[in-house]
């Protein structure tokens, strides 16, 4: 190993130290203030207590489980409002009548508050999956359809025309031009509304039960085992971390002419 490769792995382990740094002191102001006694173990347990009852919790099959099914919520209600976002933000970017017809939905169905529906989507499809997924993709399918619109309508008109100009199909010039050029668009619709995708799920299951995450934190909070609790928020705070690190990292793989700021 040369000395230009050691100085790499030194700055890059540095890097991780101070990006790690404002974490590591959170945590042990969190012990620290827990240890001393200045908040009562039932609001602030120790980081301590916290640890012993994730790996209880672990053996016990009370985090996969509810992990497993909060993250298929989510993802099955992201995947389907990814998919109508894209084909409707694409049809607002080149259709004339789609844009004049789906434009006041949008207004609407944007800045509305949708967990309002919460009660509505549990009278009309329960309190198991299908209420969840629905949810995701309501809360989900706007911001996507205007990240895609935007990034389809940006798209430089000077390609397009010189691909007209070669007698390019319309079918063709929206494979082959279109739509790779919109592909940082429809990615970063997909990084916003990941983590919507993931709060509206655990919103739901808090609210309505039905098992998940959510629903394990409020029973937990309901019989005052705040150890427990405070299991199911860190989780709640690292899952949505990681997916966004390992969305990154897809990106970068996927779409590697788009470089992130």
């Amino acid at each position: 190993m040369n000395n230009l490769q050691t100085t790499n792995y030194a700055a890059a382990f540095l890097r991780g130290l101070l990006y790690l740094f404002p974490l590591v002191l959170l945590l042990a102001v969190w012990e620290f203030t827990a240890s001393m006694g200045y908040v009562r173990p039932l609001f602030l347990p120790r980081l301590g207590a916290v640890i012993t009852q994730f790996f209880v919790l672990l053996d016990n099959g009370e985090v996969i489980q509810p992990l497993a099914v909060s993250l298929y919520r989510a993802f099955a209600g992201l995947a389907i409002a990814a998919v109508i976002g894209t084909v409707i933000g694409m049809m607002m970017a080149r259709l004339r009548w789609a844009n004049w017809f789906f434009d006041p939905l949008v207004s609407l169905g944007f800045p509305s508050p949708k967990i309002v529906f919460i009660p509505l989507f549990i009278l009309y499809f329960g309190i198991d999956h299908t209420s969840k997924i629905l949810l995701v993709v309501l809360t989900c399918v706007f911001p996507m359809i205007i990240a895609v619109q935007q990034g389809a309508s940006s798209v430089n008109r000077m390609i397009i025309w010189s691909a007209e100009s070669m007698a390019t199909s319309e079918r063709s010039l929206f494979y082959r031009v279109i739509l790779p050029a919109s592909m940082p668009a429809v990615f970063t619709g997909v990084r916003i509304t990941m983590p919507v995708a993931l709060i509206t799920a655990f919103t739901c299951e808090m609210v309505a039960g039905g098992g998940g995450v959510g629903a394990a934190l409020i029973y937990a909070q309901r019989f005052f085992e705040t150890p427990t609790v405070f299991v199911y928020i860190v989780l709640m705070l690292i899952v949505g971390i990681a997916l966004d690190k390992l969305f990154l990292y897809a990106r970068r793989w996927l779409i590697p002419w788009q470089q992130d700021d």
